[in-house]
């Protein structure tokens, strides 16, 4: 879940992007995945990992609500100047977005789609975990601080195709990394990648 800011934060950036409309699923889409633990994964006990959710990634005194105050949002249409001034903002305030540093070193489970990095498009090691569809690709990235970059252990990941929905289960790292499809504030070294029920 994300904090009551996004859904607004989110409406600003699409005013001013120019991001195709998601493709429809298709039955590929809907089959579920196999279940991915990479070769070399060492068990972890389910009490040594904490489940989080999205809100939980971002600091309580991040506030980018607060930019919106200085536009009507309502009022801006797509090439209103300040519409594409306020998405610099918001980009700029994204990719800086600060993290929870308490997370360090946590072994986590945290639910997700799925945005390759590198790969085949079905065989990934490398992949964003982002909390809502069509993030870096058909609308604008998610701050920083709402982006994790997956590293999967000993081995590669299956995935049903872009914006599979799965679990990780990994050691999370407050660590900025960045890629062309978006800055991540945290990194998971993947032991365990599920499907999402």
């Amino acid at each position: 879940m994300i904090k009551a800011w996004a859904p607004a934060c989110a409406a600003a950036l699409l005013l001013a992007a120019c991001g195709d409309a998601p493709a429809p699923l298709t039955e590929r889409d809907l089959a579920p995945p196999a279940v991915i633990k990479p070769a070399t994964a060492a068990p972890v006990a389910a009490s040594d990992v904490r489940t989080l959710e999205w809100d939980e990634l971002v600091p309580e005194d991040f506030r980018p609500d607060d930019l919106l105050t200085e536009y009507d949002v309502d009022e801006l249409s797509d090439d209103d100047p300040r519409a594409q001034e306020l998405m610099e903002k918001l980009l700029a305030l994204w990719k800086q977005a600060p993290v929870v540093e308490a997370l360090d070193g946590q072994i986590v489970r945290l639910p997700g789609f799925v945005v390759p990095v590198e790969g085949d498009g079905r065989r990934v090691r490398e992949f964003l975990l982002v909390p809502y569809y069509g993030a870096c690709i058909h609308v604008p990235p998610p701050p920083a601080n709402q982006t994790v970059h997956v590293l999967a252990q000993g081995g590669d990941v299956t995935i049903r195709g872009l914006f599979d929905t799965v679990w990780v289960t990994g050691v999370m790292r407050v660590e900025h990394r960045s890629s062309e499809l978006a800055e991540a504030g945290y990194q998971i070294e993947a032991i365990e990648v599920t499907p999402y029920d």
